[in-house]
Order: C-alpha cells, then sequence, then structure tokens
C-alpha cells in the first residue's frame, strides 16, 4: 500500500481542515487506516484509527468531539476533519496503514505511512 495524505495549511484557531489521503494497493479495503502526528521535538501521537469496513472508529481524548475519520473504500481515501483547532494541534499528520486490521493505537503496529501534511494552527 502506497499512502499519500495532502490538505494541510494554515489555519487559525477554531477553524477547520479536511485532510485526504489517498491510498494505491489491494489490501487498502482489508487494513484499519489510522492518523498519527508528530509536533517539533516530540514523538509521533495517535490521533485517530477506522476500521476496514468503517463501523468502528477510535480518538485520542485531545481530539474527540473535535476531529472525524471516516473512509471511502471505494475511492481508496480516508479522511480527517479537523474543527475547532486550537494551536497545540499543529503538527506533521500521517496516515497509515495496518494491513493485520488490528485496533492499535501504537504506531509499530502500521505497516505503511505516507509523508505527512504540515497543520499549522495560529492563536
Amino acid at each position: 500500500v502506497q499512502l499519500q495524505a495532502f490538505g494541510g495549511g494554515l489555519v487559525q484557531a477554531g477553524g477547520s481542515l479536511r485532510l485526504p489521503c489517498a491510498a494505491s494497493g489491494r489490501t487498502f479495503s482489508s487494513s484499519t487506516m489510522g492518523w498519527f502526528r508528530q509536533a517539533p521535538g516530540k514523538e509521533r501521537e495517535f490521533v485517530a484509527l477506522i476500521s476496514w469496513r468503517g463501523g468502528s472508529t477510535y480518538y485520542a481524548d485531545s481530539v474527540k468531539g473535535r476531529f472525524t475519520i471516516s473512509r471511502d473504500n471505494a475511492k481508496n481515501t480516508v479522511y480527517l476533519q479537523l474543527n475547532s483547532l486550537k494551536p497545540e494541534d499543529t503538527a506533521v499528520y500521517f496516515c497509515a496503514a495496518d494491513r493485520d486490521g488490528s485496533r492499535s493505537y501504537s504506531k509499530y503496529e502500521y505497516h505503511y505511512w505516507g509523508q505527512g501534511t504540515q497543520v499549522t494552527v495560529s492563536s
């Protein structure tokens, strides 16, 4: 699976962004898809994941109620909708695929990664 995330940018606090992640490869539709982020000087952290059918979603406490993950298997795309953005959401956002379909928050369980897209939230 090859992944490409885009849609990042500069937004004011309280604003919104939508991050698509386009995938190629046969295993996308059977993979758990996750979003992670990494701020300067910090570890890459879990943001959200969605099961392969899209029936189950999980979120980090810091984004619950503000971010929404979704997927369209017909388009081989997973999305992350970011609402009510805060300056502390500033980071590079990565999409990732777990071909085993586990629902893990750990970055070590993900086999494929996109290149990341920068989200900057100004106060």
